[in-house]
């Protein structure tokens, strides 16, 4: 009896396991060049992120970092680099609470190092001074997006109460 219970509290007990980490897909663009080669190198960048998720089974779940990189020098593209790293995580045992942010801030925190890795590699190849992206605070960008989230669903709730009085 002891062993059942013992075994029933394993099979219970969360579980995150990294299955894969891949380049899902990359983009460089430098339409400005050759010229943009001659312009003095004090460019102006643009940084967007992104997560995307997708279940892939009962456990298994994909997560995707999207990067996208503009600088421009003047009015001037030098280059554009749009990356998607993404990874096949095994989530098991957590909570709906749990998984929130396990999904939007613990999963694309171990993305980042790749992503910032393939941008960089990426931008040198370009013929452009390697760009190494500053650290990304996650944490605070999920409970960002969470907090619109409660307050847009909250301004719904709000406009719908006024059309139906």
């Amino acid at each position: 009896m002891a062993e059942e219970n013992a075994s029933t509290e394993e099979q219970q007990a969360a579980r995150f396991v990294i299955q894969k980490i891949y380049t899902k897909d990359v983009s460089f663009e430098s339409p400005n060049s050759p010229d943009i080669f001659r312009e003095e190198w004090k460019p102006k960048l643009d940084l967007q992120l992104g997560n995307e998720y997708r279940r892939i089974d009962e456990d298994n779940h994909e997560i995707i970092l999207s990067v996208t990189v503009t600088a421009k020098v003047g009015d001037k593209t030098a280059f554009l680099v749009e990356v998607k790293q993404a990874g096949i995580f095994s989530l098991t045992g957590y909570s709906d609470e749990e998984m929130g942010p396990l999904i939007g801030s613990y999963c694309p925190n171990t993305l980042f190092p790749f992503v910032r890795e393939v941008v960089s590699d990426v931008v040198t190849k370009g013929g452009f001074p390697q760009l190494v992206l500053s650290p990304v605070n996650f944490d605070a960008m999920y409970m960002h997006q969470k907090e619109q989230a409660i307050a847009q669903a909250q301004a719904q709730a709000a406009a719908s109460a006024d059309t139906t009085h």
